[in-house]
């Protein structure tokens, strides 16, 4: 369900904002560098209607969370029929359903008909991937993200993260476990929380947030591997250091278009006045979109660095080539007047004097030592022989 693109998570400017699990600086140098999962497109043949469902062949089966709160009160449950989401959603109280997997169509269907969704909304969320966007269908919000984040290991994965908000509820859908919603559950479970006082839009921004920020640590585990880079390509660099480069560009490509479609999205919720978010709450809605700002900052900053470390790497293969020539052309140098000696004496003439010298032999090759020391002092003088150095920067 997911296939592999050889792309990379480095360099100066870091965002200033973390979020999520750290990978471990010295394992995240080729781990991040190596993979990123993209889940495959899946869409309806041709012709089929609107709002058809594409279920995934031997997908997760769909597992639904339900959190509903108040000032005082939380009930969390996990929740088999969709046909009780009714009576619990008809309590007063603000309502998460986290739904997991699209591999029961019955289940998605009910969950359709239970939260009133339009069947495009509802095809726009099981029919991976759609674009990152904010779509109105009465009084529900769909908005569409995509969530990025470092596994273990050091590798990044993407997945889309539909947010349905309705009256008193949200709905999230993933494809698969595992979110960057942790945080967000835990202020759900402290009594006394912001998050408990407010309604279903602040809920809905929380969300939001938690999937923006979770670009930090991506973006900063790019900075990590762009800087473990920048120093093989000035000591040591190799031809698999030009592939890791390249496959660090892709990822930061694949970032930077995510998050400016993201940041977009989030623009129109801004402008929409008839937004499902209360005045007090389109506040915080401009601190997300400064937010994408700032790894968008950040990841035109390493892309940057990508094209120098590209530049760099290329003018040091020019370089290492051109003392390669340097050292063939001295020693070519070298052995012409030595073989202009030794064809002149491999010549077959009867009448040459030296040929019959005692001393011819050996003064030979005092003539050919003299010329050779001769040409390297002159080349060393010149300055053609120094030694580049090779040392580490500090």
């Amino acid at each position: 369900m997911r296939r592999k693109n050889d792309a990379a998570p480095g360099g100066r400017a870091r965002p200033d904002r973390r979020g999520g699990e750290q990978p471990a600086p010295g394992r995240s140098l080729r781990a991040a560098a190596r993979a990123v999962h993209l889940f495959h497109g899946r869409t309806p043949a041709v012709g089929a209607a609107p709002g058809d469902l594409v279920v995934p062949p031997g997908g997760a089966a769909s597992r639904i969370r339900a959190m509903a709160f108040d000032r005082e009160h939380l009930v969390e449950r996990e929740v088999e029929d969709p046909g009780a989401l009714r009576s619990f959603m008809q309590d007063g109280r603000t309502v998460w359903l986290d739904v997991h997997g699209f591999g029961d169509a019955a289940v998605l269907h009910q969950l359709r008909d239970v939260l009133e969704l339009h069947p495009l909304a509802m095809a726009d969320i099981v029919n991976v991937p759609q674009r990152p966007k904010a779509e109105a269908y009465g009084d529900r919000l769909l908005i569409v993200l995509r969530m990025a984040r470092v596994l273990p290991g050091g590798h990044v994965e993407f997945e889309q993260v539909s947010i349905v908000i309705g009256p008193g509820w949200v709905a999230t859908f993933q494809e698969q476990e595992g979110d960057v919603f942790d945080g967000v559950r835990e202020r759900v479970r402290a009594a006394g929380s912001k998050l408990r006082q407010m309604g279903a839009d602040y809920l809905a921004y929380t969300l939001l947030d938690a999937i923006v920020d979770g670009y930090f640590p991506v973006v900063e585990s790019c900075g990590d591997v762009l800087d473990a880079l920048e120093e093989e390509v000035v000591d040591s660099p190799t031809h698999g250091t030009l592939s890791r480069i390249h496959a660090a560009r892709r990822l930061l490509m694949s970032l930077h278009q995510t998050q400016w479609r993201q940041r977009d999205a989030i623009a129109v919720l801004l402008r929409d006045d008839s937004s499902v978010f209360t005045e007090p709450v389109r506040v915080y809605l401009r601190d997300i979109h400064d937010h994408a700002m700032q790894t968008l900052d950040a990841i035109e900053t390493f892309r940057e660095m990508c094209v120098g470390l590209i530049d760099i790497y290329l003018s040091g293969v020019s370089n290492r080539l051109n003392e390669v020539m340097k050292t063939l052309t001295v020693v070519a140098s070298i052995f012409i007047p030595l073989t202009f000696i030794v064809g002149v004496y491999g010549m077959n003439f009867r009448d040459m004097p030296e040929l019959g010298w005692r001393w011819g032999y050996p003064g030979v090759w005092i003539v050919m030592l003299a010329v050779t020391v001769g040409m390297l002092l002159s080349f060393r003088r010149r300055g053609w022989l120094e030694r580049r150095s090779r040392g580490r920067r500090p």
